[in-house]
């Protein structure tokens, strides 16, 4: 294999214009490959579950997607920065596509459970090593945050298309047609990957790199146990299997920090733990995904079940979150290359996602939707002004070295505070929904019901309200005022269940303070091309 530095560009590229220009493309397209896959899928699920039956594994469809990627990231990540992110891109395009593939040709839950496994390998080895290719192609960190916007704006377009692609798909076309779109983008981001992405490496190394296979299997025990946990909770509370499934997550958790101490290839470098500003930056990565992933996940059951509002009329009071997620990202380009101190940006991000939640808190169903819109407009923004500049301050303090496994384990991080945070706001409002609905059924002598109001669908899925209204009226209780109790209780479930998320953003604020002060300087290093 030839090896030789990549020549500079002046304006602080590896590549001139248009080839950076296809290059960040095929990036792209990987990007929104594993966007819409995440959106469209969720629009679909119900579909799935009624005709490939198995009810009892529809949570896995997600979790087997999220337990393998949140493993792959890290583990790819670190590879990335050892061999270069070119082969590892085109890869893990393959296996997502033809993945995507699998999962159209299901016919049954558990073939899908396993090809959205495989998915998650491919998603985990994406996202693992295609956001750590920006730095690649611009060491300069302000001309990356101009270039930055092209991926976050395919991200946004993704995110805010998926849901309604989702749902007319499903609809006109039978859900496969769901995981079969995933074959033209995984092609032509194929291509432009193939054809323009460099085969960039930066660190060199005297004969064959040896992976850390125990630290691989650690992380593997870890995340998967967590995952498994954060998945049992809100329906089976601390079960004896939950406390299980939390002591292996620590106890290997525990064992991959010793081990990674001794290991001379660690797969973890704990070095970047004790920079503080890393340190610091990735406990905002957590904190950012656990309010989030609360705000992404509960507003829209709050709009549909809480105050009755159409899947349409839903989608369009969330719609602004998502795409104002993409015009912060932008302004964020535009603004904090120019202001003296690029930390203030977190600050002005994070509090604006606590008045988003702290809107939501006061929202009523009577409250106007040019308002509700507002809050998820504030979100949107202040969710763009952090996520960018997390990635970008985080890829500034690792150095060259640690490019990859940093911004992997920034995403895996973000993902793991998701994780934690959909647990938890999931467990107080399931419980609290379910306390509301028993003492309403128990004061009317209607128990019985309980199993049909028990699960906050209800209260979206109008076929099902209308079969349960006629046999409670049957029955002489008034189905109205019950079904309205369990809406004034999920209502103040999800309330205090994004109180939570608000009071997580403002620690976040405070726990900007640790971020020493960065610079966002010119600065250019050799970079080694593999041909």
């Amino acid at each position: 294999m030839a090896v030789h530095t990549a020549a500079h560009h002046s304006s602080g590229q590896v590549l001139p214009f248009r080839e950076s220009l296809m290059a960040m493309l095929g990036v792209s397209f990987v990007t929104m490959l594993v966007a819409l896959d995440q959106t469209v899928v969720g629009t679909a699920l119900p579909t799935i579950v009624a005709e490939l039956k198995g009810f009892e594994l529809y949570a896995w469809v997600a979790t087997s997607y999220l337990l393998t990627s949140v493993i792959t990231v890290p583990i790819f990540g670190r590879l990335g920065d050892y061999y270069g992110r070119k082969p590892f891109v085109i890869a893990s395009i393959v296996v997502f596509t033809a993945a995507s593939v699998l999962c159209g040709m299901a016919n049954s839950m558990l073939f899908l459970v396993l090809a959205r496994g495989l998915q998650g390998i491919g998603g985990g080895m994406l996202v693992g090593t295609a956001f750590a290719c920006i730095p690649d192609l611009f060491p300069d960190s302000v001309v990356r945050l101009r270039w930055q916007v092209m991926m976050s704006s395919a991200f946004g377009i993704a995110n805010a298309i998926g849901p309604s692609l989702g749902g007319f798909l499903t609809q006109y076309y039978g859900w496969r047609s769901v995981f079969y779109v995933n074959l033209p983008v995984g092609l032509l981001s194929l291509f432009f990957v193939w054809r323009f992405l460099p085969h960039l490496r930066h660190v060199e190394h005297e004969g064959k790199m040896r992976l850390d296979w125990p630290g691989a299997l650690l992380i593997a025990l870890s995340l998967g146990a967590l995952q498994l946990f954060v998945e049992m909770l809100p329906k089976h509370g601390l079960s004896l299997m939950a406390v299980a499934l939390l002591a292996v997550s620590v106890v290997s958790a525990f064992a991959l920090l010793q081990w990674e101490k001794r290991c001379p290839t660690a797969i973890l470098p704990l070095d970047m733990f004790r920079n503080r500003s890393l340190a610091a930056l990735f406990t905002l990565a957590v904190l950012g995904g656990f309010t989030m992933f609360s705000l992404l996940f509960y507003a829209p059951l709050l709009f549909q079940g809480g105050f009755g509002m159409s899947p349409k009329e839903a989608g369009l009071v969330i719609t602004p979150l998502v795409v104002f997620i993409t015009i912060g990202s932008i302004t964020n380009g535009r603004i904090v290359s120019r202001v003296p101190n690029p930390n203030l940006m977190l600050y002005v991000g994070f509090a604006l996602v606590a008045l988003s939640c702290l809107g939501v808190v006061v929202a009523t169903h009577d409250m106007p939707q040019w308002l509700l819109m507002t809050f998820m407009v504030l979100g949107g923004l202040g969710l763009g002004f952090v996520m960018p500049n997390l990635t970008i301050f985080a890829q500034q303090t690792a150095g060259r070295e640690h490019l990859g496994i940093a911004t992997a384990l920034l995403q895996s991080l973000r993902m793991i505070g998701g994780m934690i945070g959909t647990a938890l706001t999931g467990t107080l409002i399931t419980h609290m929904y379910a306390s509301g609905v028993r003492s309403a059924l128990t004061h009317d002598q209607a128990m019985h019901w309980f199993s049909d109001m028990a699960d906050p669908q209800i209260l979206i899925n109008r076929d099902a309200q209308t079969t349960l209204l006629s046999q409670l009226m049957q029955a002489g209780h008034n189905g109205a005022v019950l079904l309205e109790t369990a809406r004034e209780s999920l209502v103040s479930a999800i309330h205090l269940g994004l109180a939570l998320a608000a009071v997580i953003a403002v620690v976040s604020i405070w726990q900007s303070r640790r971020v020493p002060p960065i610079k966002l300087h010119r600065h250019v290093e050799p970079t080694i091309l593999a041909d």
